[in-house]
């Protein structure tokens, strides 16, 4: 249990955006209602889908979507409203910049990552975006389960291998979670991450040397930089770059 709570409390130091969304775990919408715990499922291909799917039912959780991208997972997010979603890290468009988009939209909705992946800028990077949890996709599927039920309940599902690293990177001077408008229409809010991403295009930095300086692969900052033009309305990065310019220099 010490271990837990402590894993718990680096998470939320990490990642200012998971304390909203532990904090708020007692009174989640399935578990207030007595209902069993809803799940969105993103992850490629289908057949991963449906044995996470089958295991998942089987267990008493409700699954309410499932997607094979990160577009979808968004999408299907912010219509469903789920008490968590599950991630996998490489899936088309990223995880990750899904991660950060829908806890920036969902803050009361838990987000849990399945990897492959031993990369430390996916870990970090699925922190810092929101996940509550971070779990090898070769997991036995009764204990990804109890580890959905918990963070249910609101512990966070971290491998006690993580939890070094976690110390190590709580010391460094690496950017927090933040939430920033930039007018007054609910749908153009940024996330630290994407104004990070503004920055770069503002700078001239192709896509490559952006993933080189936040940390991410190259497919991440792609989406990132397709879900930021998305959101501002814009055409192309020239447009966003524009906009950028406008905001922070009048």
């Amino acid at each position: 249990m010490r271990t837990r709570s402590f894993c718990g409390a680096l998470v939320g130091l990490l990642a200012p955006a998971v304390t909203l969304a532990m904090a708020s775990s007692t009174a989640g919408r399935g578990l207030a209602h007595g209902a069993p715990p809803s799940v969105l499922i993103a992850d490629d291909p289908t057949a991963a889908r449906d044995g996470v799917r089958q295991a998942l039912q089987k267990r008493g959780f409700r699954v309410c979507a499932e997607v094979s991208n990160a577009v979808q997972a968004v999408q299907q997010a912010l219509e469903t409203k789920p008490d968590i979603c599950l991630l996998e890290v490489r899936i088309p468009g990223g995880g990750v910049a899904a991660a950060w988009e829908i806890a920036a939209r969902l803050p009361t909705t838990k987000i849990v990552m399945l990897t492959v992946s031993d990369d430390d800028a996916d870990f970090f990077g699925a922190l810092r975006a929101g996940a509550v949890g971070y779990l090898d996709k070769d997991i036995d599927l009764g204990s990804l389960a109890r580890a959905l039920r918990d963070v249910a309940e609101g512990t966070p599902a971290i491998p006690r291998a993580r939890v070094g690293q976690m110390i190590t990177q709580f010391r460094s001077k690496d950017p927090r979670f933040r939430t920033t408008a930039v007018d007054a229409d609910p749908r153009r809010r940024l996330t630290s991450r994407e104004w990070d991403v503004l920055a770069a295009l503002a700078e001239g930095l192709s896509t490559r040397e952006i993933a080189t300086r936040l940390q991410l692969t190259p497919g991440g900052a792609r989406a990132h930089v397709s879900f930021l033009i998305h959101k501002l309305g814009v055409a192309n990065r020239d447009e966003a770059v524009a906009f950028f310019r406008e905001k922070t220099h009048g």
